[in-house]
């Protein structure tokens, strides 16, 4: 399976940013983490595949979407009302998983995008 992660960039606080993961082929689920320089790798959102069944991290608090295109195995990440501490490489990840609690382990994903970098300044 390969992953292709895109649209990353720079942008303003407060701006917006849409990622998107196109998979080689279908998949149970799709999860996004994000990793700060420094810092240890977190999950942002996942989303189960056949349903569209979602997952936040508590830190999101709304800003971001996460959705997907069953027709073109793509995942999408909508970034919403972005921080500076958003700043971050964000890699999505898919897995065979179905079951939501599971999705924000990294364990649960049996394959990785090459990430795309999020830059956010004021």
């Amino acid at each position: 399976v390969q992953l292709q992660a895109s649209g990353g960039g720079w942008v303003q606080a407060g701006g917006s940013l849409r990622l998107s993961c196109a998979a080689s082929t279908r998949t149970g689920s799709m999860g996004w983490f994000r990793q700060a320089p420094g810092k240890e790798r977190e999950f942002v959102a996942a989303i189960r595949w056949n349903d569209g069944g979602t997952r936040f991290a508590d830190f999101m608090k709304g800003r971001f979407a996460i959705s997907r295109d069953k027709a073109k195995n793509t995942g999408y990440l909508q970034l919403n009302s972005l921080r500076i501490e958003d700043t971050a490489v964000y890699y999505c990840a898919v897995g065979r998983s179905y079951n939501l609690g599971s999705m924000s382990y990294d364990w649960a994903y049996d394959y990785w995008g090459q990430g795309t970098q999020v830059t956010v300044s004021s």
